[in-house]
């Protein structure tokens, strides 16, 4: 994610992962759990080479390079908000229900990143109406388990897109819009 020149790694995969490890310049990496999969952070390189890249894997708030993140629980939930925006990274969040306590502290939310766990669309679908985003982005999913939530939430014509540009203007107050992003690693 960018905001201007700030740019923020949400759980990078580390060397040992299924997948792929990024390498990239950033400012910022949100590390979700100690697993190979969401923890790769040192895979990447600072954009200023006088200062590392900042880490965040644990609760708390924090605000670097006039963006506000709050970590939540743990694995954590990362809430970021730039830019009058504000996301939410569930990472290796695996349950049906929001705790009341955790979905006050996410707040409202404009984007949210949703794992769709194995077998199970319906999860993330529940925890999209929980949330009420007003654009929900599936993650760390295989093909045949977004197929199946892509069915669950309604919607089966949705095509990957490259990248993805938010302006708060232009997000709807209406029903939550799922954007699929394609991978780039």
């Amino acid at each position: 994610m960018q905001s201007g020149e700030t740019v923020i790694a949400f759980a990078p995969p580390s060397k040992e992962s299924r997948f792929k490890a990024p390498r990239f310049q950033t400012d910022i990496a949100l590390i979700n759990c100690e697993h190979p999969d969401y923890n790769g952070w040192d895979n990447l390189s600072s954009k200023d080479e006088k200062k590392p890249v900042f880490v965040i894997d644990s609760a708390g708030e924090y605000e670097v390079g006039g963006i506000y993140i709050k970590g939540i629980s743990v694995p954590a939930i990362f809430v970021v908000a730039f830019e009058d925006i504000t996301l939410c990274h569930l990472g290796a969040f695996d349950e049906k229900n929001l705790k009341p306590e955790i979905k006050e502290e996410i707040g409202e939310v404009d984007v949210l990143f949703v794992p769709i766990p194995e077998d199970d669309g319906q999860k993330a679908a529940q925890l999209i109406s929980q949330i009420e985003p007003k654009i929900a982005i599936p993650m760390s999913y295989k093909e045949k388990d977004l197929k199946q939530f892509l069915k669950e939430f309604g919607n089966n014509n949705i095509k990957p897109e490259e990248k993805l540009t938010i302006k708060k203007k232009d997000l709807s107050e209406e029903k939550t819009q799922v954007v699929v992003l394609s991978p780039v690693i």
